[in-house]
């Protein structure tokens, strides 16, 4: 039986996978579109994966560790959710085996978290592996952050997850840019220094969101405001609101960001302007440093 281990990241859009040795050294990745949605219903996604380890160029008796929407009810299969008040660190024994006989005994889901406030809840899926490595890495306290589509505030304590909460900010974004008034103003470089700064101070004062929003449009109409400022003046507000929502609850605490070089700095850039502390972390290797716990523990 090979020794080493692929560990996949499987998200809706987008998969990537690591090859990990029993060091822990990533031997190899690929990244490519095939994500969940262009899988093209679940009984291909057998097919998809051996497609991914045949691009690789990996032995067929390699063992495999998917995390992401691949278990999601839209997924492979459906893997139920492991409550909160699981430690982090035995996440590696509660792997959900894959049922398709083509599979069996080579391939395992993650599965992800829910957290539960009372009569409200909240969930992740694809985040609970880098947590694991951060965990791994001494990260065991404290707030962790991973920016995207769905942006990810986690409190840690000794390596138990305290509370998620979500915000759909890569989303909203992507939503505005496509339709509606606030459309034609998203073409911009959203990385402008100078709007990102306006949108976050916006944020700050805790105006209603949609209100902030519909006033970069009356900006820049009303020639108040740079037109070229305003997709970063909307990145600002979204990001800013995610800020001043937890930015109390973080009470000094800082921040550490598990997130792409762009993304982790204009996370950097708001965690500064609310007073906060920001630490960075590559996501490539907090993945690669959980896949290497999963591969512990198999052995």
């Amino acid at each position: 039986m090979n020794k080493n281990i692929v560990g996949i990241d499987w998200g809706t859009s987008n998969r990537r996978a690591y090859l990990i040795d029993q060091s822990g050294a990533c031997l190899a990745e690929h990244a490519d579109d095939q994500g969940m949605l262009a899988v093209g219903g679940r009984d291909r996604f057998g097919a998809s994966l051996a497609g991914l380890l045949a691009a690789m160029r990996l032995p067929s008796d390699v063992s495999v560790i998917m995390s992401g929407m691949v278990g999601s009810a839209s997924g492979w299969q459906e893997v139920d959710y492991l409550d909160a008040s699981v430690p982090l660190a035995r996440l590696p024994s509660h792997l959900a085996a894959v049922t398709d006989p083509a599979w069996a005994g080579r391939a395992t889901i993650v599965p992800g978290y829910v957290y539960r406030d009372g009569g409200a809840a909240d969930v992740m899926r694809g985040e609970e592996t880098q947590l694991l490595g951060a965990v791994a890495l001494g990260h065991r306290d404290g707030w962790i952050v991973l920016p995207g589509t769905h942006s990810k505030w986690v409190l840690l304590r000794d390596g138990v997850i305290q509370s998620i909460a979500t915000y759909m900010t890569g989303e909203f974004f992507a939503m505005l840019s496509k339709g509606g008034t606030l459309s034609a103003m998203l073409s911009g470089d959203s990385a402008n220094a100078d709007g990102f700064a306006t949108g976050l101070k916006q944020a700050a004062s805790h105006a209603p969101l949609t209100n902030s929003l519909f006033r970069v449009r009356a900006g820049v109409v009303s020639r108040s405001a740079p037109a070229e400022q305003a997709a970063a003046t909307i990145s600002g507000l979204l990001i800013g609101a995610e800020f001043a929502a937890a930015a109390r609850a973080a009470d000094g605490l800082g921040i550490t960001v598990i997130g792409s070089p762009a993304l982790a700095a204009r996370y950097a850039v708001a965690a500064q302007h609310f007073g906060l502390t920001c630490a960075v972390l590559d996501p490539h290797q907090v993945y690669c440093t959980a896949v290497s716990q999963f591969l512990k523990a198999s052995s």
